[in-house]
């Protein structure tokens, strides 16, 4: 009985774990195509090159919180293979992996090319047909099969097709978008698509003068354009040009739909003291200030906030922090704590080149969630990035990749 034919196109982390989970099966070919001269670009750079490979965590509703978009869709898929069967995955490709207090996990070496490495020697030893420098620009499926054609007009012929291209974000690595348009090709449709986990470009030139200074945790207020709140609490940096770090990277996430730029701003609010509410944080200071009249001001405050920020926006308010608490108006005290439990910041732009992950996608509901198959047109399947589907920062965004790559490469193995 002659094989099937699956072909692969896009080899990215889902692609090369659809096409290693297809080598697995006796009865597939693998035809795969690869736009770069190389596989796994986008992975070899993630991480800033150490590659996030999963996250440590093992429940799995609380995994599934850290997707904005598509986490009921992924639940199947994440039970097939939850991060610690991708940990063990490796392990048994020999990568010996470790896992930091912030529950990401790594090559112990520190080196994402040894994640890679684990594929290249599958296909290699398996012998699998991999075209390189080799994007597919259109598709047809004509009598039950699937003819692909590239950019030079050469035409494949398959049984199966995987497509796993990715997003639009990294674009120096292959992720063009061109997907979508295949998808379309065969009758499926395309959400609006927007950048996610990128820092944030801000209006207020007085802020530039905290880069590098970082806060533990900042909790991120605001109001969406379809009217939901906007709330999250994480770590967060200043830039010279804004806001960055794991909090921000998760707001962003959470705005990829959002549109703002230097002629029309989006206001978002800061609480830099999450840990205390508002009143708390003035009894406190009240408490302080009676005991200590003769102190600077500066004294009182140091111990809620950096002392670069509360300098910084003491003198936006023109108040002297070096002065005792007994010689200062108290309500420039009340301002100074105002802002800093509710800072308005004017966003105008999102940091170009840190864009990790594309949100949206193909629509999830004309996709089958326990196979990654189509439901439009029968032996077309879909994995990772592509997908109306992303996460935060962590690991969250390969482990759907993986996951979403398996079930794939899984369910097109067989022949039904």
């Amino acid at each position: 009985m002659s094989k099937t034919k699956v072909a692969v196109i896009g080899l990215g982390a889902a692609g090369m774990m659809a096409a290693y989970s297809l080598l697995e099966s006796e009865d597939c070919e693998v035809l795969a195509f690869e736009r770069n001269k190389n596989i796994g670009a986008k992975v070899l750079i993630s991480g800033g090159g150490r590659c996030n490979v999963t996250t440590y965590q093992e429940n799995i509703p609380q995994i599934l919180k850290n997707y904005p978009r598509g986490a009921k869709f992924l639940r199947f898929a994440m039970h097939e293979l939850p991060p610690l069967k991708v940990m063990q995955f490796f392990e048994k490709n020999g990568v010996k992996l470790k896992h930091e207090s912030d529950l990401r996990v790594f090559p112990e070496s520190d080196d994402g090319s040894e994640i890679v490495n684990v594929f290249e020697r599958k296909f290699k030893k398996s012998g699998a047909k991999i075209n390189f420098l080799n994007a597919i620009s259109d598709i047809e499926k004509i009598n039950g099969k699937f003819i692909l054609t590239n950019q030079k007009n050469e035409k494949f012929e398959a049984d199966k097709v995987i497509i796993t291209t990715g997003g639009q974000a990294y674009r120096h690595t292959g992720s063009k978008g061109d997907g979508y348009f295949l998808a379309e090709k065969l009758g499926h449709s395309i959400t609006d698509l927007g950048p996610s986990l990128n820092s944030f470009v801000v209006k207020d030139n007085w802020s530039k003068e905290l880069s590098g200074v970082s806060h533990i945790e900042v909790n991120f207020k605001g109001i969406l354009k379809d009217g939901k709140k906007l709330e999250f609490k994480g770590p967060m940096i200043w830039t010279h040009r804004g806001l960055s770090g794991p909090a921000v990277f998760a707001v962003s996430a959470m705005m990829a739909f959002e549109r703002f730029d230097k002629l029309n701003s989006k206001e978002i609010y800061l609480d830099l003291i999450p840990s205390i509410n508002h009143d708390e944080l003035n009894s406190k200071l009240e408490t302080y200030f009676k005991a200590n009249p003769k102190k600077s001001l500066l004294n009182g405050f140091k111990e809620f906030a950096p002392r670069s920020v509360l300098l910084k926006l003491a003198t936006e308010l023109e108040l002297d922090m070096s002065k005792i608490i007994a010689e200062t108006s108290k309500k420039k005290i009340a301002k100074l704590i105002n802002l800093l439990k509710h800072l308005p910041i004017e966003l105008v732009g999102r940091a170009a080149g840190d864009e990790f992950v594309t949100a949206g996608g193909i629509k999830l509901s004309e996709v089958n969630k326990k196979t990654m198959e189509s439901k439009i047109c029968n032996g077309l399947f879909f994995a990772g990035e592509i997908l109306d589907v992303d996460g935060f920062t962590g690991g969250y965004n390969l482990q759907a990749s993986w996951a979403t790559g398996y079930i794939a490469g899984n369910s097109a193995s067989k022949n039904e």
